[in-house]
């Protein structure tokens, strides 16, 4: 048995990706922003990936992937975004490349495919984003979108998205770089200023980096309106072609997601004047603070008032059932493992709120300032991991003796296998977690999985892998020159597998 360095057993390319809370004023020693290391089997996604989770929530849009099928399966789904109207989005168009196009050139298969779609949708905006074939063989995508541009006189944006030129941040930038061509400059070009008097007219802001999952801001919106604030658009959730054009009216940006939209937002500081602030709406810390300062930032006694009576009546309102599921779950132990440290950094509030312990935090994307700012937030103890595999995420789950997993739908089996609670805090989920009332959805959820009864009929796995050597090894033994040896190799790792005697085993396999 070789011996294992470092917090868990993985490659030693690994090891500087994973590390404990480093004390205040301490440079955190975590490698991150890097490409995913070759045969890790990361989690981080592709440059598609991040465009496509982007933009896809553009509810008017045609979609239109340019390259083998395979790649149209990332479709609307990625996102779970919800629409207030038409749902163009939810329809996934893709070129097919076949062995030929690839071959010959797949130019001419592109710009049929967006006559077509013109004929059948009209749409408003066309986004066609490239993906690795279409890098590699060379297509000129921007010629093909400029000429059916002039041709159908709409927007036919090329998102340069190939795969295999970055990861998912990069695929962020590729789609904000698309929005940035639908959004249009206000007719009044004067600089914008802090001073907003809500009795001329309505302050105007923009919400960047909500998109809408299960219907998270259509929560969100009714708490700006009610402290007299007009909210232009969210980008992306549930928004069209139409409503981003008018961003550049905003007095104001609140980004949500930093990782996704805090390019789009310094672009919209320098090229229009509109300052923004980090914001998030999951949990009653975050929302008040979100609330609070919008209202300082446009100087209004008025708004001041009206936000602390919106966060009196509204905490009031859930505290009863927050205090219910608080009793129920404290002390419990989380792992969040979030694409975005927006989302991460928001979840240890949230979790402070219900009375339990982050003992392993990580993402895909974050950058050396969301670690520290992450490593500050958590206590002594907590493993935080950058790009983290299957591998890693299960053995930090058993050693940091983890009751409740919070990620996306990918790490789901991982928690369950090992006889962890799970929760979908990403894409895939259809219930809002975002604003008071989605609050209190996420607390119930976390309850429901946590206190469920079937974990009395789960042995929780503990994941050491001598001791797997060592059972094998004896199970060998015993069955000797036996068929039947391969098919248990194959079950062992089995939930029961380590509370299993190999006699016992074996008589269940005979």
């Amino acid at each position: 048995m070789k011996e294992k360095t470092g917090i868990v057993d993985t490659l030693e390319e690994r090891q500087p990706y994973i590390t404990r809370k480093q004390e205040k004023g301490q440079a955190i020693p975590l490698a991150c922003d890097n490409n995913s290391l070759a045969g890790a089997i990361s989690q981080r996604a592709c440059v598609y990936s991040g465009a496509r989770v982007v933009l896809n929530p553009v509810t008017d849009a045609i979609h239109l992937v340019h390259g083998p099928i395979g790649c149209a399966g990332y479709t609307w789904d990625i996102r779970g975004a919800k629409s207030s109207g038409i749902e163009t989005n939810r329809s996934s168009f893709s070129t097919d490349m076949k062995e030929l196009d690839i071959v010959f050139g797949g130019e001419k298969k592109l710009s049929n495919a967006i006559d077509e779609l013109m004929g059948l949708y009209c749409p408003p905006v066309i986004f066609v984003y490239s993906t690795c074939i279409v890098g590699i063989i060379g297509d000129d995508l921007e010629a093909i979108c400029k000429n059916a541009s002039k041709k159908h006189n709409i927007p036919v944006i090329p998102i340069k998205s190939e795969g295999f030129k970055g990861n998912k941040s990069d695929g962020y930038k590729a789609a904000c770089d698309a929005l940035k061509q639908l959004i249009k400059r206000p007719q009044e070009t004067a600089e914008k200023k802090p001073e907003v008097n809500p009795e001329v007219r309505k302050p105007k802001i923009n919400i960047l980096g909500d998109f809408n999952v299960a219907g998270d801001v259509w929560l969100v919106k009714p708490l700006f309106e009610q402290m007299g604030i007009e909210v232009i658009v969210s980008l992306t959730g549930d928004s069209t072609t139409r409503s981003i054009s008018g961003a550049a009216e905003a007095d104001l940006n609140l980004v949500q997601c930093s990782g996704s939209m805090n390019y789009l937002a310094k672009w919209m500081q320098r090229e229009y004047g509109i300052p923004y602030l980090s914001a998030s709406f999951f949990g009653i810390e975050d929302i008040s603070i979100a609330l609070r300062k919008t209202a300082e930032y446009f100087d209004s006694e008025e708004m001041k008032k009206k936000a602390e009576e919106i966060l009196e009546t509204e905490t009031n309102r859930i505290m009863p059932e927050i205090s219910r599921v608080r009793e129920r779950v404290k002390g419990k132990k989380a792992a969040i493992y979030m694409g975005g440290p927006a989302k991460a950094l928001t979840l240890i509030k949230g979790f402070a709120e219900l009375g339990m312990e982050v003992v392993i935090i990580g993402t895909q994307t974050g950058k050396k300032e969301d670690y520290e700012q992450i490593s500050y937030s958590v206590r002594d103890g907590t493993v935080i991991v950058d790009d983290a595999n299957p591998l890693e995420l299960a053995e930090l789950l058993v050693k940091q003796k983890a009751d409740l997993m919070v990620a996306g739908v990918k790490e789901r089996f991982i928690a369950y296998k090992l006889g962890v609670a799970f929760c979908d805090f990403n894409h895939d989920r259809v219930v809002e977690f975002e604003g008071f009332d989605g609050f209190v959805n996420f607390a119930r959820e976390v309850d429901a999985s946590i206190n469920s009864p079937v974990w009395k009929a789960v042995r929780q796995r503990t994941l050491k892998p001598e001791a797997v050597e060592s059972e094998r090894e004896a199970v060998k033994g015993v069955n000797s020159g036996k068929p039947c040896v391969k098919q248990y190799k194959d079950i062992s790792m089995g939930p029961d597998f380590l509370n299993t005697k190999p006699d016992a085993a074996v008589k269940s396999q005979a």
